[in-house]
Protein backbone atom coordinates (compact mmCIF):
# COMPACT_ATOMS: atom_id res chain seq x y z
CA UNK A 1 0.00 0.00 0.00
CA UNK A 2 2.69 2.44 0.35
CA UNK A 3 4.68 1.84 -2.43
CA UNK A 4 1.35 2.27 -4.22
CA UNK A 5 0.94 5.58 -2.48
CA UNK A 6 4.19 6.53 -3.10
CA UNK A 7 3.96 5.11 -7.20
CA UNK A 8 0.66 7.15 -7.64
CA UNK A 9 2.13 10.70 -5.96
CA UNK A 10 5.00 10.24 -8.57
CA UNK A 11 2.73 9.96 -11.21
CA UNK A 12 0.77 12.63 -10.29
CA UNK A 13 4.33 15.23 -10.18
CA UNK A 14 5.63 13.90 -13.39
CA UNK A 15 2.20 14.17 -15.12
CA UNK A 16 2.65 17.68 -15.57
CA UNK A 17 5.72 17.68 -17.09
CA UNK A 18 4.39 16.83 -20.31
CA UNK A 19 2.84 20.10 -20.62
CA UNK A 20 4.89 23.30 -21.87
CA UNK A 21 4.01 26.58 -21.44
CA UNK A 22 3.15 28.37 -25.12
CA UNK A 23 3.52 31.74 -26.45
CA UNK A 24 -0.19 31.97 -26.44
CA UNK A 25 -0.61 31.45 -22.97
CA UNK A 26 2.52 33.59 -21.93
CA UNK A 27 0.42 36.62 -23.79
CA UNK A 28 -2.58 36.21 -21.76
CA UNK A 29 -0.13 36.06 -18.41
CA UNK A 30 1.59 39.00 -19.26
CA UNK A 31 -1.00 41.35 -20.99
CA UNK A 32 -5.02 42.37 -20.66
CA UNK A 33 -7.19 42.69 -18.13
CA UNK A 34 -5.81 41.64 -14.52
CA UNK A 35 -8.88 39.30 -14.26
CA UNK A 36 -8.35 37.57 -17.86
CA UNK A 37 -4.44 37.55 -16.49
CA UNK A 38 -5.41 35.82 -13.54
CA UNK A 39 -7.49 33.30 -15.05
CA UNK A 40 -4.77 32.67 -17.48
CA UNK A 41 -2.02 32.02 -14.92
CA UNK A 42 -4.52 29.87 -12.45
CA UNK A 43 -5.28 27.94 -15.84
CA UNK A 44 -1.65 27.23 -16.66
CA UNK A 45 -0.52 26.63 -12.79
CA UNK A 46 -3.68 24.29 -12.45
CA UNK A 47 -2.06 22.57 -15.97
CA UNK A 48 1.42 21.86 -14.11
CA UNK A 49 3.20 23.82 -17.18
CA UNK A 50 7.17 23.14 -16.61
CA UNK A 51 8.34 26.35 -17.76
CA UNK A 52 5.41 28.38 -16.07
CA UNK A 53 7.88 28.62 -12.98
CA UNK A 54 10.35 30.24 -14.29
CA UNK A 55 8.23 32.65 -16.39
CA UNK A 56 6.28 34.00 -13.20
CA UNK A 57 9.95 34.86 -11.48
CA UNK A 58 10.88 36.47 -15.02
CA UNK A 59 7.58 38.19 -14.44
CA UNK A 60 8.20 39.53 -10.95
CA UNK A 61 11.83 40.27 -11.47
CA UNK A 62 10.94 42.87 -13.93
CA UNK A 63 12.78 41.16 -16.60
CA UNK A 64 9.15 40.37 -19.46
CA UNK A 65 8.79 42.40 -22.17
CA UNK A 66 5.81 42.65 -24.71
CA UNK A 67 5.26 44.41 -28.23
CA UNK A 68 2.36 43.34 -30.36
CA UNK A 69 1.06 40.37 -28.75
CA UNK A 70 4.64 38.38 -28.25
CA UNK A 71 6.35 38.15 -25.13
CA UNK A 72 10.03 38.56 -24.89
CA UNK A 73 11.60 36.84 -21.69
CA UNK A 74 15.00 37.83 -20.58
CA UNK A 75 17.45 34.89 -19.46
CA UNK A 76 20.71 35.82 -18.14
CA UNK A 77 22.62 37.92 -21.28
CA UNK A 78 20.04 36.42 -24.24
CA UNK A 79 15.96 37.12 -24.98
CA UNK A 80 13.62 34.61 -26.37
CA UNK A 81 10.11 34.04 -26.72
CA UNK A 82 8.16 33.18 -24.02
CA UNK A 83 7.08 29.52 -24.02
CA UNK A 84 9.57 28.85 -26.61
CA UNK A 85 13.52 28.09 -26.54
CA UNK A 86 13.66 30.82 -29.57
CA UNK A 87 16.70 33.00 -29.08
CA UNK A 88 15.52 36.80 -30.54
CA UNK A 89 17.17 40.37 -30.52
CA UNK A 90 15.43 42.43 -28.19
CA UNK A 91 12.40 45.15 -30.24
CA UNK A 92 13.65 48.38 -29.14
CA UNK A 93 9.44 49.22 -29.09
CA UNK A 94 9.10 46.24 -26.23
CA UNK A 95 7.49 47.79 -23.35
CA UNK A 96 7.99 46.16 -19.67
CA UNK A 97 4.94 44.09 -18.12
CA UNK A 98 2.86 46.22 -15.29
CA UNK A 99 2.06 44.29 -12.32
CA UNK A 100 -0.22 46.04 -10.19
CA UNK A 101 -0.63 44.69 -6.60
CA UNK A 102 -3.31 42.31 -7.14
CA UNK A 103 -1.20 40.72 -10.38
CA UNK A 104 1.90 40.90 -7.84
CA UNK A 105 -0.18 38.71 -5.51
CA UNK A 106 -1.37 36.35 -7.78
CA UNK A 107 2.06 35.25 -9.51
CA UNK A 108 3.22 35.07 -5.88
CA UNK A 109 1.11 32.99 -4.64
CA UNK A 110 0.91 30.78 -8.04
CA UNK A 111 4.87 30.95 -7.48
CA UNK A 112 4.13 29.52 -4.31
CA UNK A 113 0.92 26.62 -5.12
CA UNK A 114 3.58 25.09 -7.69
CA UNK A 115 5.78 24.30 -5.13
CA UNK A 116 2.83 21.77 -3.66
CA UNK A 117 3.69 18.91 -6.03
CA UNK A 118 7.42 18.63 -5.51
CA UNK A 119 8.25 15.48 -3.89
CA UNK A 120 10.09 16.49 -0.80
CA UNK A 121 7.38 17.30 2.20
CA UNK A 122 9.72 20.28 3.52
CA UNK A 123 9.25 21.89 0.02
CA UNK A 124 5.49 21.29 0.06
CA UNK A 125 4.93 22.43 3.75
CA UNK A 126 7.40 25.42 2.75
CA UNK A 127 4.47 26.17 -0.23
CA UNK A 128 1.42 25.86 1.65
CA UNK A 129 2.98 27.95 4.50
CA UNK A 130 3.57 30.38 1.63
CA UNK A 131 -0.06 29.88 0.06
CA UNK A 132 -1.55 30.77 3.95
CA UNK A 133 -0.32 33.93 3.98
CA UNK A 134 -1.77 35.13 0.52
CA UNK A 135 -5.31 35.73 -0.10
CA UNK A 136 -6.77 33.13 -2.09
CA UNK A 137 -9.90 32.78 -4.12
CA UNK A 138 -11.93 30.34 -6.07
CA UNK A 139 -10.40 30.67 -8.90
CA UNK A 140 -7.23 29.39 -7.75
CA UNK A 141 -9.05 26.28 -6.17
CA UNK A 142 -8.64 23.69 -8.79
CA UNK A 143 -4.36 23.83 -8.37
CA UNK A 144 -4.88 23.28 -4.27
CA UNK A 145 -7.53 20.57 -5.11
CA UNK A 146 -5.57 18.70 -7.57
CA UNK A 147 -2.31 19.01 -4.58
CA UNK A 148 -4.96 17.89 -2.03
CA UNK A 149 -5.94 14.94 -3.83
CA UNK A 150 -2.15 13.92 -4.56
CA UNK A 151 -0.66 14.54 -1.25
CA UNK A 152 0.45 11.78 0.93
CA UNK A 153 1.59 13.06 4.03
CA UNK A 154 -1.87 13.18 6.68
CA UNK A 155 -0.77 16.60 8.17
CA UNK A 156 0.13 18.63 4.85
CA UNK A 157 -3.51 17.10 3.76
CA UNK A 158 -5.24 18.38 6.50
CA UNK A 159 -3.79 21.93 5.58
CA UNK A 160 -5.00 21.67 2.60
CA UNK A 161 -8.00 20.76 3.22
CA UNK A 162 -8.59 23.69 5.27
CA UNK A 163 -7.07 26.21 2.75
CA UNK A 164 -10.02 24.42 0.24
CA UNK A 165 -12.49 25.10 3.15
CA UNK A 166 -11.31 28.60 3.21
CA UNK A 167 -11.56 29.08 -0.24
CA UNK A 168 -15.02 27.26 -0.33
CA UNK A 169 -16.94 28.97 2.38
CA UNK A 170 -17.41 32.12 -0.11
CA UNK A 171 -18.77 29.35 -2.61
CA UNK A 172 -22.14 30.09 -4.59
CA UNK A 173 -23.33 26.60 -3.80
CA UNK A 174 -24.62 26.32 -0.39
CA UNK A 175 -23.59 22.52 -0.11
CA UNK A 176 -20.08 23.98 -0.57
CA UNK A 177 -20.02 26.20 2.16
CA UNK A 178 -21.73 24.10 4.66
CA UNK A 179 -18.99 21.32 3.73
CA UNK A 180 -16.26 24.29 4.17
CA UNK A 181 -17.84 25.45 7.30
CA UNK A 182 -17.78 21.94 8.91
CA UNK A 183 -14.23 21.88 8.13
CA UNK A 184 -12.79 25.13 9.04
CA UNK A 185 -14.31 23.74 13.01
CA UNK A 186 -10.85 21.93 12.72
CA UNK A 187 -8.71 25.11 12.51
CA UNK A 188 -6.95 26.61 15.34
CA UNK A 189 -5.70 29.41 13.22
CA UNK A 190 -6.76 33.16 14.06
CA UNK A 191 -7.63 34.02 10.58
CA UNK A 192 -9.94 31.31 10.53
CA UNK A 193 -11.74 32.58 13.05
CA UNK A 194 -11.40 36.12 11.67
CA UNK A 195 -12.99 34.68 8.69
CA UNK A 196 -15.54 33.18 10.25
CA UNK A 197 -16.76 36.25 12.05
CA UNK A 198 -16.72 37.68 8.96
CA UNK A 199 -19.03 35.75 7.21
CA UNK A 200 -21.07 35.73 10.25
CA UNK A 201 -21.08 39.39 9.62
CA UNK A 202 -25.19 41.03 9.21
CA UNK A 203 -26.43 40.39 5.63
CA UNK A 204 -23.33 38.01 4.75
CA UNK A 205 -24.38 34.25 5.04
CA UNK A 206 -28.10 34.32 4.70
CA UNK A 207 -28.87 30.42 4.61
CA UNK A 208 -29.29 29.34 8.19
CA UNK A 209 -27.89 25.93 8.11
CA UNK A 210 -24.67 27.74 6.90
CA UNK A 211 -25.30 30.73 9.64
CA UNK A 212 -25.42 27.67 12.27
CA UNK A 213 -22.25 25.64 11.16
CA UNK A 214 -20.94 29.14 11.13
CA UNK A 215 -21.45 29.31 14.54
CA UNK A 216 -20.41 25.94 15.72
CA UNK A 217 -17.29 26.48 13.81
CA UNK A 218 -16.48 29.95 15.26
CA UNK A 219 -17.13 28.57 18.35
CA UNK A 220 -14.52 25.59 18.18
CA UNK A 221 -11.76 27.51 16.79
CA UNK A 222 -12.02 30.35 20.00
CA UNK A 223 -12.00 27.59 22.23
CA UNK A 224 -8.66 26.13 20.60
CA UNK A 225 -7.36 29.48 20.22
CA UNK A 226 -8.06 30.01 23.96
CA UNK A 227 -5.66 27.65 25.05
CA UNK A 228 -3.02 29.40 22.95
CA UNK A 229 -3.64 32.45 24.98
CA UNK A 230 -3.50 31.03 28.38
CA UNK A 231 -0.66 29.12 27.69
CA UNK A 232 0.93 32.86 26.25
CA UNK A 233 -0.02 33.94 29.80
CA UNK A 234 2.05 31.27 31.63
CA UNK A 235 5.24 31.92 29.30
CA UNK A 236 5.32 35.02 29.31
CA UNK A 237 4.61 35.03 33.34
CA UNK A 238 7.57 32.43 33.55
CA UNK A 239 9.64 34.23 31.04
CA UNK A 240 9.26 38.42 33.60
CA UNK A 241 9.46 35.63 36.79
CA UNK A 242 12.88 34.53 35.44
CA UNK A 243 13.77 38.02 35.10
CA UNK A 244 12.95 39.03 38.68
CA UNK A 245 14.63 36.01 39.77
CA UNK A 246 17.82 37.43 38.27
CA UNK A 247 17.76 40.30 39.42
CA UNK A 248 16.48 39.36 43.13
CA UNK A 249 18.93 36.72 43.67
CA UNK A 250 21.60 39.28 44.27
CA UNK A 251 19.48 41.18 46.64
CA UNK A 252 18.66 37.70 47.98
CA UNK A 253 22.43 37.86 48.92
CA UNK A 254 23.28 41.57 49.74
CA UNK A 255 19.59 42.37 51.02
CA UNK A 256 18.93 39.00 52.29
CA UNK A 257 21.98 37.87 53.87
CA UNK A 258 23.72 40.67 54.40
CA UNK A 259 20.78 42.94 55.55
CA UNK A 260 22.03 46.27 53.17
CA UNK A 261 19.65 47.72 51.59
CA UNK A 262 21.12 48.05 48.14
CA UNK A 263 19.39 51.29 46.30
CA UNK A 264 22.41 51.10 43.62
CA UNK A 265 21.38 47.11 42.80
CA UNK A 266 19.39 48.20 39.34
CA UNK A 267 22.66 50.38 38.42
CA UNK A 268 24.97 47.64 39.01
CA UNK A 269 22.48 45.33 36.49
CA UNK A 270 22.57 48.21 34.09
CA UNK A 271 26.26 48.59 34.28
CA UNK A 272 26.69 44.39 32.78
CA UNK A 273 24.14 45.68 30.51
CA UNK A 274 26.06 48.07 29.41
CA UNK A 275 29.48 45.76 29.76
CA UNK A 276 27.37 43.27 27.28
CA UNK A 277 27.08 45.83 24.82
CA UNK A 278 30.81 47.17 24.51
CA UNK A 279 31.99 43.23 24.23
CA UNK A 280 29.24 43.04 21.30
CA UNK A 281 30.88 46.19 19.90
CA UNK A 282 34.29 44.80 20.26
CA UNK A 283 33.32 41.31 18.40
CA UNK A 284 31.52 43.45 15.76
CA UNK A 285 34.57 45.54 15.16
CA UNK A 286 37.34 42.87 15.97
CA UNK A 287 35.76 39.77 15.23
CA UNK A 288 32.79 40.26 13.04
CA UNK A 289 33.22 35.75 11.55
CA UNK A 290 32.38 35.03 15.10
CA UNK A 291 29.78 38.00 16.27
CA UNK A 292 26.98 35.42 17.15
CA UNK A 293 29.04 33.75 20.14
CA UNK A 294 30.14 37.17 21.88
CA UNK A 295 27.50 36.21 24.22
CA UNK A 296 29.75 33.59 25.49
CA UNK A 297 32.26 35.74 26.71
CA UNK A 298 29.43 39.12 27.24
CA UNK A 299 28.38 37.04 30.59
CA UNK A 300 31.50 36.40 32.55
CA UNK A 301 32.78 39.93 31.69
CA UNK A 302 29.30 41.17 33.05
CA UNK A 303 29.78 39.62 36.06
CA UNK A 304 33.32 40.58 36.70
CA UNK A 305 32.67 43.91 35.75
CA UNK A 306 29.52 44.20 38.13
CA UNK A 307 31.67 42.42 40.88
CA UNK A 308 34.54 44.91 40.55
CA UNK A 309 32.28 48.02 40.41
CA UNK A 310 30.19 45.75 43.66
CA UNK A 311 34.07 45.32 45.81
CA UNK A 312 35.07 48.78 45.31
CA UNK A 313 31.53 50.21 47.18
CA UNK A 314 31.56 47.67 49.70
CA UNK A 315 35.41 48.81 50.58
CA UNK A 316 34.80 52.54 50.04
CA UNK A 317 31.58 53.07 51.73
CA UNK A 318 28.75 50.38 52.89
CA UNK A 319 31.59 48.67 55.04
CA UNK A 320 31.13 51.85 57.38
CA UNK A 321 27.61 51.27 57.56
CA UNK A 322 26.46 47.49 58.44
CA UNK A 323 23.59 48.03 60.68
CA UNK A 324 22.37 51.09 59.93
CA UNK A 325 19.85 50.61 57.28
CA UNK A 326 18.58 54.07 56.79
CA UNK A 327 22.21 55.31 55.56
CA UNK A 328 22.80 52.76 53.92
CA UNK A 329 19.53 53.56 51.46
CA UNK A 330 20.55 56.93 51.52
CA UNK A 331 23.61 56.54 50.83
CA UNK A 332 23.32 53.57 47.63
CA UNK A 333 20.85 56.01 46.60
CA UNK A 334 23.51 58.61 46.20
CA UNK A 335 25.88 56.21 44.77
CA UNK A 336 22.58 54.67 42.05
CA UNK A 337 22.35 58.76 40.66
CA UNK A 338 26.06 58.84 40.51
CA UNK A 339 26.62 55.31 38.40
CA UNK A 340 23.56 56.50 36.27
CA UNK A 341 25.46 59.81 35.43
CA UNK A 342 28.61 58.44 34.74
CA UNK A 343 27.36 55.94 31.91
CA UNK A 344 25.29 59.01 30.38
CA UNK A 345 28.74 60.50 30.61
CA UNK A 346 30.19 57.82 29.06
CA UNK A 347 27.27 56.36 26.89
CA UNK A 348 24.66 59.33 26.21
CA UNK A 349 21.84 59.64 27.43
CA UNK A 350 20.10 57.81 24.55
CA UNK A 351 19.51 53.85 24.61
CA UNK A 352 21.90 51.57 23.26
CA UNK A 353 20.76 48.68 21.08
CA UNK A 354 22.17 44.99 21.97
CA UNK A 355 22.19 43.04 19.11
CA UNK A 356 20.80 39.13 19.62
CA UNK A 357 22.65 36.60 17.79
CA UNK A 358 21.46 34.26 15.16
CA UNK A 359 20.69 31.42 17.57
CA UNK A 360 19.03 33.60 19.58
CA UNK A 361 16.70 35.11 16.75
CA UNK A 362 13.35 33.73 16.09
CA UNK A 363 11.31 31.29 17.84
CA UNK A 364 9.33 27.96 17.92
CA UNK A 365 5.75 28.18 17.06
CA UNK A 366 4.02 25.75 19.52
CA UNK A 367 0.56 26.54 18.10
CA UNK A 368 -0.92 28.90 15.70
CA UNK A 369 -1.08 31.71 17.77
CA UNK A 370 1.89 30.95 20.63
CA UNK A 371 5.57 31.81 19.69
CA UNK A 372 8.04 31.14 22.17
CA UNK A 373 10.64 33.55 21.15
CA UNK A 374 14.14 31.94 21.43
CA UNK A 375 15.94 34.39 23.63
CA UNK A 376 13.20 34.48 26.35
CA UNK A 377 13.52 30.42 26.19
CA UNK A 378 16.89 30.97 26.65
CA UNK A 379 16.92 33.56 29.76
CA UNK A 380 14.46 31.22 31.31
CA UNK A 381 16.93 28.46 31.06
CA UNK A 382 20.16 30.67 32.15
CA UNK A 383 18.11 32.07 35.68
CA UNK A 384 17.91 28.63 36.48
CA UNK A 385 21.26 27.43 36.15
CA UNK A 386 22.45 30.52 37.65
CA UNK A 387 20.05 29.50 40.66
CA UNK A 388 21.90 26.21 40.47
CA UNK A 389 25.37 27.53 40.67
CA UNK A 390 24.94 30.10 43.47
CA UNK A 391 22.62 27.51 45.46
CA UNK A 392 25.87 24.86 45.03
CA UNK A 393 28.23 27.93 46.18
CA UNK A 394 26.52 28.95 49.40
CA UNK A 395 25.60 25.23 50.63
CA UNK A 396 28.21 23.25 49.27
CA UNK A 397 31.39 25.48 49.18
CA UNK A 398 34.04 26.86 52.06
CA UNK A 399 32.88 30.71 51.20
CA UNK A 400 29.41 29.62 51.07
CA UNK A 401 29.74 28.05 54.43
CA UNK A 402 31.43 31.51 55.98
CA UNK A 403 28.96 33.59 54.36
CA UNK A 404 26.09 31.90 56.07
CA UNK A 405 29.00 31.81 59.51
CA UNK A 406 29.07 35.54 59.33
CA UNK A 407 25.34 36.24 58.27
CA UNK A 408 24.07 34.26 60.99
CA UNK A 409 26.58 35.23 64.14
CA UNK A 410 28.99 37.78 63.14
CA UNK A 411 30.71 37.53 66.74
CA UNK A 412 31.08 33.69 66.94
CA UNK A 413 32.18 34.11 63.20
CA UNK A 414 35.02 36.39 63.62
CA UNK A 415 35.91 34.44 67.07
CA UNK A 416 37.06 31.24 64.94
CA UNK A 417 38.65 32.93 62.96
CA UNK A 418 36.57 33.50 59.67
CA UNK A 419 38.11 37.40 58.18
CA UNK A 420 34.57 38.91 58.73
CA UNK A 421 35.40 41.93 56.64
CA UNK A 422 36.85 40.27 53.21
CA UNK A 423 33.73 37.62 53.84
CA UNK A 424 31.22 40.80 53.14
CA UNK A 425 33.33 42.05 50.37
CA UNK A 426 33.11 38.43 48.66
CA UNK A 427 29.73 38.62 49.43
CA UNK A 428 28.58 41.93 48.09
CA UNK A 429 30.93 41.54 44.82
CA UNK A 430 28.40 38.30 44.26
CA UNK A 431 25.44 40.00 44.84
CA UNK A 432 26.94 42.45 42.78
CA UNK A 433 28.42 40.19 39.68
CA UNK A 434 24.74 38.28 40.03
CA UNK A 435 23.39 41.74 39.44
CA UNK A 436 25.49 42.29 36.19
CA UNK A 437 24.31 38.81 35.15
CA UNK A 438 20.82 39.96 35.10
CA UNK A 439 21.74 43.17 33.17
CA UNK A 440 23.45 40.71 30.10
CA UNK A 441 20.09 38.96 30.08
CA UNK A 442 17.64 42.10 29.85
CA UNK A 443 20.16 43.46 27.25
CA UNK A 444 19.23 40.07 24.85
CA UNK A 445 15.29 41.46 25.18
CA UNK A 446 15.10 44.99 25.08
CA UNK A 447 17.16 48.37 24.75
CA UNK A 448 20.04 48.99 27.23
CA UNK A 449 19.95 52.82 28.82
CA UNK A 450 21.00 54.12 31.87
CA UNK A 451 17.57 53.76 33.37
CA UNK A 452 17.56 50.43 33.39
CA UNK A 453 17.57 48.95 36.57
CA UNK A 454 15.15 51.71 37.64
CA UNK A 455 12.52 49.89 36.37
CA UNK A 456 13.20 46.60 38.30
CA UNK A 457 14.58 47.47 41.78
CA UNK A 458 11.27 47.77 43.08
CA UNK A 459 9.88 44.14 41.98
CA UNK A 460 13.54 42.90 42.95
CA UNK A 461 12.94 43.78 46.69
CA UNK A 462 9.05 43.20 46.49
CA UNK A 463 10.48 39.13 45.37
CA UNK A 464 12.63 39.27 48.21
CA UNK A 465 10.85 40.30 50.82
CA UNK A 466 7.77 37.85 50.05
CA UNK A 467 10.08 34.68 49.26
CA UNK A 468 11.68 35.58 52.91
CA UNK A 469 14.57 37.16 53.55
CA UNK A 470 17.98 35.06 53.21
CA UNK A 471 15.74 32.06 51.65
CA UNK A 472 16.84 31.37 47.57
CA UNK A 473 14.01 29.04 47.00
CA UNK A 474 11.71 31.50 48.20
CA UNK A 475 12.62 33.62 45.76
CA UNK A 476 12.34 31.10 43.19
CA UNK A 477 9.09 30.91 44.49
CA UNK A 478 7.99 34.26 44.50
CA UNK A 479 9.65 35.53 41.50
CA UNK A 480 8.23 32.92 39.31
CA UNK A 481 4.76 33.62 41.46
CA UNK A 482 4.56 37.47 40.78
CA UNK A 483 5.88 37.38 37.21
CA UNK A 484 2.85 34.74 36.02
CA UNK A 485 0.33 37.25 38.61
CA UNK A 486 1.29 39.99 37.15
CA UNK A 487 0.55 38.49 33.64
CA UNK A 488 -2.43 37.08 34.39
CA UNK A 489 -3.87 40.71 35.67
CA UNK A 490 -2.30 42.36 33.03
CA UNK A 491 -4.87 40.87 30.39
CA UNK A 492 -8.06 42.09 33.46
CA UNK A 493 -6.73 45.17 34.51
CA UNK A 494 -4.01 46.72 32.14
CA UNK A 495 -0.55 46.93 32.88
CA UNK A 496 -0.82 50.01 35.60
CA UNK A 497 -3.58 48.32 37.68
CA UNK A 498 -2.00 45.07 37.47
CA UNK A 499 1.34 46.82 39.16
CA UNK A 500 -1.21 48.08 41.90
CA UNK A 501 -2.66 45.11 42.66
CA UNK A 502 0.18 43.05 42.85
CA UNK A 503 1.80 45.11 45.50
CA UNK A 504 -1.90 45.31 47.22
CA UNK A 505 -1.56 41.53 47.17
CA UNK A 506 1.93 42.04 48.51
CA UNK A 507 1.16 43.84 51.30
CA UNK A 508 -2.08 42.04 52.58
CA UNK A 509 0.29 38.96 52.44
CA UNK A 510 3.58 40.59 54.35
CA UNK A 511 0.34 41.72 57.26
CA UNK A 512 -0.35 37.77 56.96
CA UNK A 513 3.16 36.60 57.31
CA UNK A 514 5.64 38.93 57.85
CA UNK A 515 8.55 36.78 57.56
CA UNK A 516 7.75 35.83 53.95
CA UNK A 517 6.87 32.36 52.53
CA UNK A 518 10.18 30.57 53.96
CA UNK A 519 11.33 32.23 57.70
CA UNK A 520 15.03 32.34 58.17
CA UNK A 521 15.72 29.69 60.50
CA UNK A 522 18.87 30.05 62.74
CA UNK A 523 20.60 30.16 65.95
CA UNK A 524 21.39 33.45 66.52
CA UNK A 525 19.56 36.35 68.76
CA UNK A 526 17.72 37.31 65.76
CA UNK A 527 16.26 34.56 64.30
Amino acid sequence: MKLLRTLTFALACLAPAVHALTPEQAAAIASGETDARIEALNQAAAAGDAQLPGFVRALLDGEVKVLDGRVFQMQGDKVVVAGTAQAVELPEAAEDVVNNNRMRGALEAALGALKLVSPEAKVRAEAIEELRKQTLDESQLPLIEKAWAAESDAGLKSRLELMRATILISSSDVAKRLAAAQALSASSEPAVKSLLQERLAPGVETDAAVRGALTTALDAVEGKLAWGERLGVLFTGASLGSILLLVALGLAITYGLMGVINMAHGELMMIGAYATFVVQNLFRQYLPGAFDWYIVLAIPVSFLVSALVGAALERSVIRWLYGRPLETLLATWGISLVLMQGVRSLFGAQNVAVENPAWLSGGVQVLSNLILPYNRLAIIVFAFLVLGAVTLMINRTRLGLFVRGVTQNRRMAACVGIPTARIDTYAFSLGAGIAGLAGCALSQVGNVGPDLGQGYIVDAFMVVVTGGVGQLAGTVYAALGLGVLNKFLEGFAGAVLAKIMVLVCIVVFIQKRPQGLFAMKGRSAEA
